[in-house]
């Protein structure tokens, strides 16, 4: 067989293999979205059982039981029997990652973000031909909820267990007196403030976001959770020079990349952080060059960066705009960043994450 035809034939499978998972993707987004899972993993249910718990039509129940099974994620208890008895539960084994939220191998905001990815297409394919780029708002609630779920079980778990403490200093001062002030930039839904506020219970925290929408979403949670006396979250461009209230820890969680203007947002976090304070951002963990044979991860954040990541970036067109970041940011990408800001360099931090990669920014 030559080189090409086994190229073909290699394409083909991974073709025909992706759509069956795509349509794992909007299934198990239809899944969450109208209450089965939680449903089936309680018990064992026909499909009419299952409609007439969920207020659903039977017919397209029976379907959904079906593919759900097919492909691997329900369970039947007789396959032979008539399409009507058939009774469904939902394995014990993936309850956890469809649904328990406070896993952190909780995966389903993955499909809500990937169904709101595709809302702006066609907006996507003019900013190719003709320029510019697409605004985050275009993606919708779907792909906003989805963002701030996913990350959701990391920043209340892990802030203050392992992020945080790689920077002992810090730790401590967030553990002391008098209370250490917080800025989180890009704070989107609101759990990385969140997140800070329940692991060091003396601190205050400011979350920034310039969605709208989003920064109501987290003013809901941080009322939910309870911290309203603590955690404010704001409605502010983040390079809007206005930002002058000075802070013991500033911090950015996988937003840096997305931004036009990543310069004038470390340019505001340097001008927010005290002399003796620290600047922390997380973003993707993807390697230190280009290669072509890249890991999952970049295959992942290549995909991301091409349907999403670079196109907001596109969209605001900062004083500092370097032609769109896109998710795969390299350390020196951010290095160059950081430098052009007015630090003086930057320390990854030693935090074992598969995401994420952490660096601490030191200024000049």
């Amino acid at each position: 067989m030559s080189v090409a035809l086994q190229q073909k034939e290699a394409l083909i499978e991974r073709l025909l293999k992706s759509v069956a998972g795509t349509f794992d993707i909007f299934t198990i987004y239809i899944g969450d979205q109208l209450g089965f899972y939680r449903v089936l993993a309680e018990g064992w249910l026909t499909s009419t059982e299952l409609a007439t718990q969920t207020n659903t039509i039977e017919r397209y129940v029976r379907e959904w039981l079906e593919q759900q099974t097919v492909t691997g994620i329900l369970e039947v208890d007789d396959e032979n029997a008539p399409a009507k008895t058939r009774r469904y539960h939902l394995s014990a084994g993936h309850v956890e990652a469809l649904l328990d939220r406070d896993s952190l191998d909780y995966l389903t905001p993955l499909t809500y973000m990937l169904v709101g990815v595709t809302r702006p297409l066609s907006s996507l394919l003019n900013a190719y031909r003709n320029g510019g780029g697409v605004p985050y708002r275009e993606y919708g609630t779907m792909f906003r909820e989805g963002q701030a779920a996913i990350n959701r079980s990391m920043f209340l778990q892990q802030l203050g267990t392992e992020w945080l403490p790689a920077m002992p200093d810090v730790h401590a001062r967030l553990q002391a007196e008098p209370p250490a002030r917080i800025a989180d930039i890009g704070c989107g839904g609101g759990w990385s403030s969140i997140g800070i506020a329940q692991a060091y219970p003396k601190v205050q925290v400011d979350g920034y976001d310039i969605d709208a929408p989003s920064v109501e979403l987290a003013q809901q949670n941080v009322q939910t959770a309870g911290l309203s006396d603590r955690v404010t979250i704001h409605h502010h461009d983040v390079s809007n020079p206005i930002l002058t209230q000075q802070y013991d820890l500033v911090t950015a969680f996988e937003c840096i990349h997305d931004l036009g203007n990543p310069v004038g947002a470390l340019q505001t976090m340097r001008r927010l952080v005290k002399n003796n304070g620290a600047v922390l951002i997380a973003d993707e963990r993807v390697g230190d060059r280009f290669t072509a044979s890249g890991n999952d991860i970049e295959w992942m954040m290549y995909g991301w960066s091409v349907l999403h990541c670079l196109p907001v970036g596109m969209a605001d067109d900062g004083e500092y705009h370097c032609g769109g970041t896109g998710t795969v940011m390299r350390t020196d990408t951010l290095r160059r960043y950081a430098q052009a800001a007015g630090f003086r360099d930057i320390e990854i931090l030693p935090v074992d994450n598969f995401f994420f990669r952490f660096y601490r920014l030191y200024p000049k």
